[in-house]
């Protein structure tokens, strides 16, 4: 696994800032037409703020019995989606890295991520002492690989609320990022353990 700073890796590598819109676009065509590589999705921060997801503003308004609710009624929709991936040939791997104790936004999204699970996603948990080496100089950014031949950074602003992404074509870059998140949960927990032993247990959260 590299050990230099995650900076390292991104900066000074060509990219394109896209409009919310056209990274919506854009990623969806580079999803679907993955052909070699797989999907690699490494999520780091603890906190974000999704409007557009009806089951994360029933959490924000502090419904969780209707945020559980809504993210059950999600399954077959799911179950289609990741149908689907299956039949395009290749798989969706995800790490999600895991601070204690868990903050009340990540035990929505823990929840949301076992749905995924359940319907075909392939996820494993870390926690922040496996990245620390890389974060010397911050956290380590957000991205997701697409195949071999692209990488996306989200960019959120300041509320925590997505609003733009980075492109990168970088050939070496993919490769690199890839590698990283595929080392990063070969190492990782299952996310149905994890999920048992630390998400279960847990209160409804107080937003």
């Amino acid at each position: 696994m590299p050990t230099s700073p995650m900076s390292d890796l991104l900066d000074g590598v060509n990219s394109e800032l896209l409009p919310l819109d056209e990274y919506f676009l854009d990623f969806d065509r580079d999803f679907w037409s993955i052909e070699e590589g797989d999907f690699w999705k490494l999520e780091r921060q603890q906190h974000f703020r999704e409007p557009g997801d009806d089951s994360w503003r029933a959490f924000a308004e502090g419904n969780w019995s209707e945020a559980l609710r809504l993210l059950e009624a999600r399954r077959d929709d799911l179950a289609d989606y990741y149908g689907k991936v299956a039949a395009h040939g290749f798989a969706t791997y995800r790490v999600r890295v895991v601070e204690p104790p868990i903050i009340p936004y990540l035990q929505w999204e823990l929840h949301l991520l076992r749905a995924r699970e359940r319907a075909g996603a392939l996820i494993r948990v870390v926690g922040p002492d496996k990245i620390a080496e890389l974060e010397s100089d911050g956290l380590v950014p957000e991205f997701a690989t697409l195949g071999s031949t692209v990488l996306y950074e989200p960019v959120y602003d300041e509320d925590g609320v997505l609003c733009a992404g980075r492109r990168f074509r970088d050939r070496g870059l993919v490769e690199r990022c890839r590698l990283l998140t595929r080392a990063l949960y070969d190492e990782g927990e299952p996310l149905a353990s994890f999920f048992d032993r630390e998400v279960s247990p847990l209160p409804p959260p107080r937003p």
